[in-house]
């Protein structure tokens, strides 16, 4: 079936990934740490933004674009990374990165999926990606994966900074579930002892812009400044991290503020919806990290399907921005935002997308 017609809505990615996943595989995908308090809080959060648009002005034109280091996107969007993204869709990272290259996003690839970063780079020879890279080995195991990625032509390098401790996933510990990345058992001694001493010896030997991935408060940010850190990305690992935190846009202003302008700065964390993207660029982000939306449309349909999912929120993107009363990105601020009291919905994934219980 075409893409257009089978997909018309966010919501309809859902059940299809729903049916084609097995159930550990999908609560791997959706759930979150311990209580699951910090995914609930970074859908929580993006709902207690309300918008105040401005009327009579020439929004016939809208732009979308958007850059990141330098590139320009149709959308300031990155396809977060993924681990063990073969356990979601047959290709792995590959489909992801392709689908990247056909609509006009970037794909930062998590070194925790399979078919690795040369296949993956591989897969659009021509378009930019970033790499993502979890410490899993000494000095010379660090250093010959960045030297690979800088071979491979990915454009930048991200340190993800919040796994110090692999986070108590309860759907997956009541089910006995490992994905197949987690069941070679990773060291993760070597990400529990990484620490800003190394960062600034990468910084120092490496040539390629340098974005940490974790970030939570504004003294970190400084901190990372103070590394000559290009990209600072506010995350909690979509909840699946360190349980009771902030959501993931709660922490954007303290972060915009304290980098001034300084670095790049992307969040992620319960980001499903185009409105959810402009709320956030309002606010100050250079781009958005999508994450779990990326993994239901590869696993409803894979690599067209997530092109699709990728046009529906460029559609909601131009109607936000236009019904905002701005004709691009760089009109906005947070003069746009407001405080608003969240509706209270069952669950995180209700809050984005309510027509589900409906049975639509």
């Amino acid at each position: 079936m075409n893409e257009d017609l089978q997909y018309a809505v966010l919501h309809e990615f859902v059940e299809p990934a729903r049916r084609n996943l097995p159930r550990g595989s999908w609560d791997y995908l959706m759930g979150g740490a311990e209580t699951e308090t910090t995914q609930e809080r970074n859908r929580a959060a993006l709902d207690s933004l309300a918008f105040r648009p401005r009327v009579l002005r020439d929004v016939e034109r809208v732009d979308t674009g958007g850059k990141v280091l330098g590139r320009q996107l149709r959308l300031p969007v990155i396809l977060a990374p993924i681990g063990s993204l073969q356990d979601v869709v047959a290709e792995g990272a590959a489909a992801p990165t392709r689908a990247a290259a056909k609509f006009g996003v970037l794909h930062m690839l998590s070194s925790a999926s399979a078919p690795g970063l040369e296949a993956v780079a591989a897969a659009a020879p021509d378009y930019p990606r970033i790499f993502q890279l979890y410490i899993r080995g000494d000095h010379d195991w660090v250093e010959g994966y960045i030297s690979r990625a800088i071979a491979n032509g990915y454009i930048a390098l991200a340190l993800t900074v919040d796994l110090d401790h692999y986070g108590r996933r309860e759907r997956d510990l009541a089910k006995r579930f490992e994905t197949s990345s987690r069941r070679n058992r990773p060291a993760d001694q070597f990400q529990a002892r990484f620490s800003w001493a190394d960062v600034a010896r990468l910084k120092a030997k490496f040539k390629i812009p340098f974005i940490l991935k974790g970030i939570a408060t504004a003294e970190d940010a400084r901190i990372a400044l103070e590394h000559g850190i290009e990209g600072i990305y506010v995350s909690n690992h979509g909840g699946r991290q360190l349980d009771h935190g902030k959501g993931g846009i709660a922490v954007l202003p303290e972060v915009v503020q304290a980098v001034a302008g300084r670095a790049e700065v992307y969040v992620d964390g319960g980001f499903m919806r185009g409105s959810d993207i402009v709320k956030a660029m309002a606010l100050g982000a250079t781009a958005v990290g999508i994450g779990r939306l990326q993994g239901l449309a590869l696993a409803a349909g894979g690599e067209a399907a997530l092109v699709r999912a990728l046009t529906l929120l460029h559609d909601e993107v131009t109607r936000t921005l236009g019904l905002l009363g701005v004709t691009a990105f760089t009109e906005l601020n947070a003069s746009y935002i407001a405080p608003a009291t969240p509706i209270v919905r069952q669950s995180w994934l209700d809050s984005a997308f309510p027509l589900l219980k409906e049975g639509y």
